[in-house]
């Protein structure tokens, strides 16, 4: 008899756990509100005595901290009175506050520093790729220079600098979402976008600039500021410009923008537009512009009048360097010239939610940005007058309250860059370095790969120059070897096997695994046993060395005359005599 398998219902297992759950977690709320704080403990091992002793309950316990907020505000009721309870939980959430600030400070990796040096100008762009392979770091001194972690030793030098822009200095460097291509985007008209060697794949087109209708033209005709790559499609980016718009750029047809943004202010004028950023759905558009404003777009409708737009977002004419959208949230964070950073939620974008004042920024690509969980909000403060260090900042972006603050270098801080699947901090510095934080147990790859790899030097041989004597009529015993070229030398040790190192040469004759030094076919093999088992001079006759052997022959013979002693007919010669004359002709027939 086969057993038959037993049918199981999930769901209504389930059911049964959710009502048991229920009805024992407002058993013991009511039993806790009726008991006194002594007989608590009793009442919970009498719980536990019964929920033991009845098979029915199925499910887990009832968890702990439900059991010991209402002990707490049933002996805080009795003893202190309802104010004192009140004050006493204002109190657990300060320190509740506190331990998350202390939580998210031990969370920022940077225990361990690394320097890598740009140049001597600043760095106003720092770029990595999503895998954190490569980072590309572009400065005022027109140079890219382009850093590989696997490659780099604790040297830290980069394997690649180059001026792709010529003599305009480089303001954004962002990687494409692939990691295969990045944008550039300098002082010049015209971005462009390098292939990861760093090897130019596309150029913008430059626009007509007697033209008022920016419309008209093809690409932009003034300097740029900023730009992004779309964080879902690989062949979309987009620039801002002096000339008052933004264009949106497709990889495959350079020569004419996809779609163009006008910028305008409350009164319908022109603003520049000096930061330019995509949502990370990439759905919304947003430029924060000279005017002091934030706009947005929404790319599912046409681009003719904002979204979202806050006007007094920033101080007029103090330009806004950066735009950030938090990762999960619907967040977003500027930081402006006029010193300060704000946190805005684009569900109430009317003020913002949290302001920190007093951050000094002298460069106008100073940036901010969210770290990898959302729970901070970094960016640089610029070093200011009596002031020794510049620093990173780190404000929680729940209560905005200054979390960390990391002392850097005696420079300026521009750029920053946390990468969430390094878990490393890279900062871009007004004396041309770039700064690496990071901790061996949180941090992955990146700069933990150099820091263990030894820089080893080159060896240096040192090459005496003695005086050359010239004797042409010399003897050749004390002739002197004339120096021949490095090409001819490496050409005749090449030809010499002990130079060279030449191996054996592969062994050709041989048969049935035996080899054989002259042939291994039957025809060598007879020769070398037989025929040449006495070997002939070379100055004899061969005649006579055949006739050596005609008595032998005679008297012994050995390979022809046996054979043929049975058939062999005896031979007849006609003799002539020579008195007589010769013999008779033959009749002619």
């Amino acid at each position: 008899m086969s057993k038959k398998a037993r049918v199981f219902d999930v769901q209504e297992m389930m059911r049964n756990i959710r009502q048991t759950l229920q009805k024992n977690k407002a058993v013991a709320l009511q039993q806790h509100e009726e008991q006194p704080a002594d007989e608590s403990a009793v009442s919970k091992k009498n719980d536990s005595k019964e929920s033991d002793d009845e098979g029915d309950l199925i499910g887990p316990p009832i968890p702990l901290s439900l059991l010991t907020n209402s002990d707490a505000k049933t002996s805080g009721a009795d003893e202190k009175g309802e104010k004192n309870a009140e004050s006493d939980d204002d109190d657990d959430n300060n320190e509740d506050d506190e331990s998350s600030d202390d939580e998210s400070s031990n969370k920022i990796p940077c225990t361990h520093e690394v320097t890598m040096t740009h140049g001597t100008k600043a760095v106003t762009a720092i770029a990595a790729d999503p895998s954190g392979a490569r980072l590309a770091s572009g400065s005022i001194d027109y140079d890219v220079c382009f850093w590989d972690f696997a490659g780099m030793d604790s040297s830290m030098r980069s394997f690649r600098t180059l001026q792709p822009c010529e003599n305009h200095p480089i303001k954004c460097l962002q990687y494409s979402t692939t990691g295969d291509m990045i944008l550039v985007i300098s002082g010049a008209a015209q971005a462009k976008v390098l292939d990861r060697d760093g090897f130019e794949k596309c150029e913008t087109v430059k626009g007509d600039q007697y033209l008022i209708d920016m419309s008209r033209t093809k690409g932009h005709t003034a300097s740029l500021n900023s730009g992004s790559w779309h964080p879902s499609s690989k062949e979309q980016y987009l620039t801002c410009s002096q000339d008052s718009t933004c264009r949106i750029w497709d990889l495959n047809s350079p020569r004419c923008h996809k779609s163009l943004i006008r910028c305008r202010a409350q009164n319908g004028v022109k603003t520049v537009p000096t930061a330019c950023a995509y949502s990370r759905d990439g759905s919304v558009v947003a430029c924060g512009c000279i005017d002091g404003s934030i706009q947005m777009w929404d790319q599912r409708r046409n681009f003719v009048t904002p979204s979202l737009v806050s006007r007094g977002a920033h101080a007029q004419h103090s330009e806004i360097s950066s735009l950030s959208f938090s990762y999960v949230k619907q967040m977003l964070a500027s930081r402006a010239c006029d010193d300060t950073l704000k946190l805005w939620d684009l569900r109430t974008f009317k003020s913002p939610v949290f302001v920190a004042k007093d951050l000094f920024s002298r460069y106008n690509t100073t940036d901010c940005m969210f770290s990898p969980n959302d729970r901070m909000v970094v960016t640089g403060e610029s070093l200011n007058k009596g002031a020794r260090n510049g620093r990173i900042l780190f404000y929680n972006s729940a209560t905005f309250d200054l979390v960390s603050q990391i002392p850097v270098t005696g420079s300026h801080v521009i750029k920053t860059l946390w990468h969430p699947k390094l878990n490393q901090v890279f900062v871009g510095c007004g004396n041309g370095i770039v700064k690496v934080y990071y901790d061996p147990k949180k941090s992955m790859r990146g700069a933990k790969l150099c820091v263990v790899k030894t820089h080893t030097k080159q060896k240096h041989i040192e090459i005496m120059s003695t005086q050359q004597i010239i004797t042409p009529h010399a003897l050749p015993l004390f002739r002197q070897d004339r120096p021949k070229s490095v090409r001819k030398q490496m050409e005749k040790d090449r030809l010499d096997p002990l130079k060279s190192r030449r191996p054996d040469l592969p062994i050709t004759s041989g048969q049935g695994g035996r080899v054989a030094s002259s042939g291994g076919t039957l025809s060598s093999y007879v020769i070398r046993n037989l025929g040449l088992s006495k070997r002939i001079e070379d100055d004899q006759d061969p005649r006579e060395a055949i006739l050596k052997y005609a008595k032998i022959a005679e008297e012994e013979p050995y390979w022809i005359r046996p054979a043929y002693e049975r058939t062999q007919p005896k031979t007849i010669f006609q003799t002539d005599d020579q008195e007589s004359g010769p013999s008779n002709k033959r009749q002619k027939r």
